[in-house]
């Protein structure tokens, strides 16, 4: 199995996670940080309108990051990030995480303010957490008996 990712206010760090275990490269494929709107649209297929309609910071959005960082990679699974990691514009702390494969998405949002670093820290973990539980509970596994990436 293979998996991806595609992050914006984690910045890179799933990816950094991932990689920082011995073995990843017969797994990890490779990791989009798709910070600005644009890049979310033309490389991971989000469309504007769910943008325009949702928020960047929103469930459909990190869902959508998913299946696209999936199509970009050829991977059979991908972790992705979006969300405000401090509070901004009068807006709170919104961190959406979302796992899983083009077909069977699944996400979470973070709303604590544990300061920036953090709630990407937190952010981080989270996503890896439950992208583990989501293979275990389909009795995957990346490597040779191995169900936990970081």
């Amino acid at each position: 199995m293979t998996i991806s990712t595609a992050e914006s206010c984690t910045g890179g760090r799933i990816a950094a996670a991932i990689t920082a275990r011995s073995g990843a490269s017969r797994y990890f494929r490779g990791g989009l940080v798709a910070y600005q709107n644009e890049v979310k649209e033309q490389l991971l297929g989000v469309p504007h309108q769910m943008i325009e309609t949702y928020s960047v910071v929103s469930r459909q959005v990190a869902e959508q990051m998913v299946k696209g960082a999936c199509r970009l990679f050829h991977t059979d699974y991908a972790l992705a990030s979006t969300g405000y990691a401090e509070p901004y514009q009068g807006r709170e702390v919104e961190i959406w995480v979302a796992w899983g494969s083009e077909g069977d998405v699944h996400s979470m949002c973070l709303r604590e303010d544990f300061g920036r670093v953090k709630n990407v820290e937190l952010a981080t973990k989270c996503v890896l957490d439950e992208f583990n539980k989501y293979l275990h509970d389909k009795h995957h596994t990346l490597t040779g008996g191995e169900s936990y990436l970081a």
